[in-house]
């Protein structure tokens, strides 16, 4: 039985990368219990996910979906994975439909969807043309994983540095990686962009799953909830700067926090890749060697005193006697 092996991290793996069933079965499947748990985490949040009330969704008991996933961890990376290859396949309402950043499409996940129907019949999906530079690409895939997460702001709250990755799930991340081929950034420093630009998209969803809770919780929107807080208000005017800011309407025509806080990440990481570009060209004008102009054979750098101009003597006495002779 699946549930004996909750503990297993080597049989999440193979549960992830499983290969796409062809042919689905009619009753209870591995694909049926994911998107019921997609469907209930979308309404509910992930704190109102448990394998009793995905059982209950599909009309199986319990323990009848243990005998497809050991788990609740196992089945929230299933969900990851799954809804990760709605960005993989050009879901029609992700904001990007018909450019899926896939690197190799490996989706397995759903083989009546576009994503398994590629890894059905081997194919990979067709990498996006690159359109301008590496900060346009980057702004796309944060604004993707933006808009993900607000399909399923569940996704924010999968927390925790031992989530497996499935097939889904690192396609996407080799995408985001790509983005930043072609500028001048170290390896170790392409990872840390990356990580920091998904740390920065989570945040921002995580405020959004915590405010849609919220709002489940007490059946007051996030809005009515602060408006009623006159109370608090009449307290504040004894801070100077609120207060100032207040008056001169800082708080009526809000920034967007995605947006800003996008652009300035984004000027941070370009800051960066200019240092490394400015780094690099540099190198290049130190260790770049200069011609001999008779011979074309590059000059070695003198190891003291004046530059060197020709490669031998030979080539110095012949550049010598023709401008004798021109003279």
């Amino acid at each position: 039985m699946a549930q004996g092996r909750a503990g297993d991290p080597d049989h999440g793996v193979e549960l992830l990368w499983r290969e796409a069933e062809r042919e689905p079965r009619p009753g209870l499947s591995l694909r049926r219990i994911v998107r019921a748990a997609i469907e209930l985490a979308d309404a509910e949040g992930l704190e109102g996910l448990s394998m009793r009330k995905v059982a209950d969704r599909l009309g199986f008991t319990t323990m009848s979906l243990y005998r497809h996933v050991p788990g609740r961890d196992q089945l929230v990376d299933l969900m990851r994975d799954e809804v990760l290859g709605e960005v993989l396949a050009g879901a029609p309402e992700g904001p990007s439909a018909g450019s899926p950043p896939g690197a190799t499409d490996t989706a397995r996940s759903d083989p009546e969807g576009p994503a398994g129907e590629r890894a059905a019949h081997g194919t990979s999906a067709e990498k996006p043309a690159a359109e301008g530079g590496w900060r346009e690409r980057l702004a796309e895939v944060a604004r993707q994983g933006w808009e993900l997460r607000r399909r399923h702001p569940w996704l924010a709250e999968v927390r925790g540095s031992r989530h497996l990755p499935g097939p889904n799930a690192v396609a996407h991340y080799d995408y985001m990686l790509g983005t930043l081929t072609g500028t001048a950034l170290r390896p170790s420093e392409v990872i840390a962009v990356i990580d920091l630009l998904g740390r920065f998209v989570d945040a921002e969803a995580l405020l959004l799953a915590e405010t849609r809770r919220e709002e489940r919780r007490s059946g007051v929107s996030e809005q009515d909830w602060w408006g009623a807080r006159d109370s608090l208000y009449e307290r504040l005017g004894r801070y100077p700067t609120l207060t100032r800011l207040w008056e001169t309407g800082g708080w009526d025509h809000p920034e967007d926090s995605f947006t800003f806080g996008l652009r300035r990440l984004l000027d941070g990481v370009e800051v960066l890749v200019r240092e490394r570009e400015r780094e690099r060209d540099e190198t290049r004008d130190e260790t770049s060697l200069e011609s001999c102009p008779e011979c074309g054979t590059p000059l070695e750098a003198a190891p003291s005193g004046r530059p060197r101009v020709y490669c031998s003597r030979a080539c110095r006495q012949r550049a010598y006697r023709r401008r004798r002779a021109d003279a």
